[in-house]
């Protein structure tokens, strides 16, 4: 087992300034980076820095790839609650990255399993995953995987936890609005990455934080195998992490 970094800010706008240094970093480093990317509130403080850090000409994004973790299925790119439309508005269109390097799953494939194959083919032709971000559900999924008897490997479609659907309810019209399913990088595509950069903020995360890097390792807290990888780091605000 390994020794997580843990890193705190007093609030989100904190936590994401702090961890737009990690990602801006490994581009300055390596302009050509492969960055993985996540959805959903947390990262936007992150977003909103990297952008700021674009604007005020001190990184270029140019020649970055991203792969993102997930995608709802069903949902066309173009719809409002797509992953692919969150991430065109909320950083894609505002940093000077080419779109054709920014790689998301296809939730809307006439084949879901050659889609999930073809993605971890793209995964590994870019050469893997230099850092991952990755948020954390109340029932500790990470991307889209779900408390299971085993932990999974490759990319693949889940059945969306009534938990998780109800969770996303906030963002659709009502919850039979929520996709029942979702295309996910699979739990051993996530630790195949380098790094693994874990962000948490909110008082309602910080029982399933202290039980993911602090409880058994075990497939029903998926994210509790971020205990094994060699290279991670937590940033929480106060408030999630009030139970550490």
């Amino acid at each position: 087992m390994n020794r997580i970094h843990i890193q705190t800010a007093a609030d989100p706008t904190a936590v994401g300034k702090i961890t737009a240094e990690i990602f801006l970093s490994h581009v300055r480093a390596k302009p050509n980076a492969v960055l993985g990317l996540a959805t959903g509130s947390t990262p936007l403080p992150l977003y909103a820095a990297l952008v700021n850090a674009f604007r005020a000409g001190s990184v270029s994004f140019k020649a970055v790839r991203t792969v993102n973790l997930d995608e709802y299925v069903g949902l066309a790119p173009t719809h409002d609650q797509s992953y692919r439309y969150f991430m065109n508005e909320n950083l894609f269109k505002r940093i000077d990255i080419d779109l054709a390097n920014t790689h998301i799953p296809d939730g809307t494939a006439e084949d879901p399993e050659a889609a999930c194959k073809a993605y971890e083919e793209k995964i590994a032709a870019l050469g893997g995953i230099d850092i991952q971000l990755l948020g954390i559900g109340l029932n500790g999924h990470i991307g889209f995987n779900e408390p299971d008897d085993v932990f999974s490997k490759t990319t693949h479609v889940v059945r969306l936890t009534a938990m998780t659907r109800e969770s996303n309810q906030r963002f659709f019209a009502s919850l039979a609005d929520v996709p029942t399913h979702a295309v996910t990088m699979g739990i051993g595509t996530i630790f195949a990455a380098k790094k693994l950069v874990l962000v948490v903020t909110g008082a309602n995360k910080a029982e399933i934080l202290k039980k993911t890097l602090y409880g058994e390792v075990d497939p029903r807290v998926p994210a509790s195998i971020l205990q094994f990888h060699p290279n991670v780091e937590v940033f929480a605000d106060e408030a999630a992490a009030r139970l550490l």
